[in-house]
């Protein structure tokens, strides 16, 4: 049992749960009304809109464990969630949505089980905000409604998206911004190319963290969000990304690309309060980086 708590001033006992609890997950408290774990005065209480008056005594007797989260794919995941968003780690080699010759085995298709399954309701889903490459992992979101996603994108170019890069040789300076306009117009590759009406300008920002061993670990942040951008750039700057192979990589140690989005730094689409999401580097890309600093 938890112990219980006096109610002060008149209120319902959802919001008083709320309020009174607000480390336990809204999901998990709602739980805890569906299978009878909240007395009022010693009695069972299931209505969410209970009249509390004060000097009401509410107690919580935990009777059923919230429902097990259903299995992630391997490597995946959750590094925050709330109300409105959730934030994951995606593994490589791990789409973001479906395509025509996979539609199960994306993060999409993981987390909207995830959200259903503790939801209790095959109705619950989530809403994409933005994509990583298949072979690109780190930090992913997801919107619980309509109304953030929209809000998350609307307010997407000011968001600050941070990639750590293992690059094979070394870009032209230790830091530098690269600009070039990109052809997205064919389905599976992208181009750099002269300004044009296909065409549209993208902007990279790149440091040097490491160097050695004839690999280049860089920190790129996003300008623009052009579709394959860091990749592009990097190959036509001359140091295409490790496992790139599209994009002219000529090794593969770790079988897989060395690309991997670090840091999403933006505004809540409810709260508007600055937010911070860090995804740590896969153990696989860890064993290729230069040793010197």
């Amino acid at each position: 049992m938890i112990p219980p708590k006096t109610v002060s001033e008149p209120q319902l006992l959802l919001a008083f749960l709320f309020q009174t609890w607000p480390e336990v997950k809204r999901t998990n408290v709602k739980q805890w009304l569906k299978f009878g774990a909240v007395r009022v005065n010693d009695q069972v209480v299931t209505r969410h809109n209970q009249e509390l008056k004060a000097g009401d005594q509410v107690s919580i007797h935990p009777t059923k464990a919230p429902p097990p989260a259903p299995d992630l794919p391997q490597g995946m995941s959750i590094l925050y969630e709330d109300n409105d968003i959730i934030v994951v780690h995606k593994p490589a080699h791990l789409l973001t949505i479906s395509t025509e010759k996979e539609t199960d085995k994306t993060a999409y298709h993981a987390i909207t089980g995830y959200v259903r399954d503790r939801a209790r309701t095959g109705m619950a889903r989530v809403w994409i905000v933005h994509r990583l490459d298949r072979e690109t992992s780190g930090v992913l979101v997801f919107a619980k409604s309509e109304e953030a996603k929209e809000t998350l994108q609307s307010n997407w170019t000011t968001a600050e998206k941070s990639y750590l890069a293992l690059v094979e040789g070394k870009p032209p300076a230790q830091s530098g911004t690269l600009r070039t306009h990109l052809d997205e117009s064919q389905p599976h590759k992208v181009f750099a190319c002269k300004e044009g009406p296909e065409t549209r300008e993208a902007i990279t920002h790149y440091r040097v963290l490491r160097q050695g061993m004839g690999r280049t670990l860089l920190e790129v942040t996003l300008e623009t969000g052009r579709r394959h951008q860091i990749r592009v750039q990097l190959a036509q700057a001359g140091c295409p990304i490790v496992g790139d192979e599209k994009y002219g990589a000529k090794s593969n140690p770790a079988r897989r690309m060395a690309l991997h989005a670090a840091v999403l730094k933006l505004t809540h689409p409810h709260t508007g309060k600055e937010m911070i999401f860090e995804s740590p580097l896969a153990p696989e890309l860890l064993k290729l980086l230069p040793s010197e600093v």
